[in-house]
């Protein structure tokens, strides 16, 4: 597995898993997806803890996509605990999610979201989304420098 670049994916809809997964083989992404299911998985990912202590097998990604409805701990607050991480603010953090509320929006924003997109319901347009965000992300954005020691 290539561990240069990890995509995190946090999503408790297997359906929504399956076609961001669908779409990320469509759009010839080669970058490993790891997928959590709830926010307090996705901080135990990040944080490096069991059972992710192993970060050849699941290292820090490159950029989270982040749903907002999760259980146990909902996207904003995995998203204000990124950015409380002095080892892990500067991680982009994209949400992916269905609400379209400016309350949401806006809030997202203030926390530190570098994009805010709505899953669209058709699977071509996931494709078009994920082909951009892997160009931008991957290709040709510099990556911040993530210190976990």
């Amino acid at each position: 597995m290539n561990t240069e670049h990890t995509i995190l994916l946090v999503e408790d809809n297997p359906k929504d898993v399956f076609l961001v997964q669908r779409a990320a083989r469509k759009a010839g992404i080669a970058t490993p997806l790891q997928v959590v299911n709830d926010g307090d998985a996705a901080l135990e990912y990040l944080s490096g803890v069991a059972p992710y202590s192993d970060r050849a097998a699941y290292p820090i990604p490159v950029f989270v996509l982040l749903d907002l409805k999760l259980p146990r701990r909902s996207g904003a607050e995995v998203l204000s605990w990124i950015r409380q991480q002095p080892y892990l603010r500067r991680l982009p953090v994209v949400v992916l999610t269905s609400s379209r509320e400016y309350a949401d929006i806006n809030r997202i924003y203030d926390l530190g979201a570098n994009a805010y997109i709505v899953k669209p319901a058709d699977l071509d347009q996931l494709v078009n989304i994920l082909t951009t965000l892997n160009l931008h992300w991957i290709t040709y954005n510099e990556k911040p420098q993530i210190d976990i020691t």
